[in-house]
């Protein structure tokens, strides 16, 4: 039986550094926007990942 996705949730943490925030703790909410998530090259991956991930599921569904 196949199992259709409607939702996607997708959480990313970046990270300039090599060292996590002490404050950073596996399964903490990190819902709120830090000074490194905020930044303008931060807000271009993301809208660059967001955009291949949308023009790859429009790709599957003409098929």
């Amino acid at each position: 039986m196949p199992i259709e996705i409607r939702e996607l949730h997708i959480k990313a943490v970046i990270d300039a550094g090599g060292e996590r925030p002490k404050t950073a703790q596996p399964g903490a909410d990190m819902s709120q926007p830090t000074a490194e998530t905020s930044s303008p090259q931060a807000e271009q991956l993301v809208d660059l990942c967001v955009e291949k991930v949308m023009e790859i599921l429009k790709e599957k569904r003409e098929r």
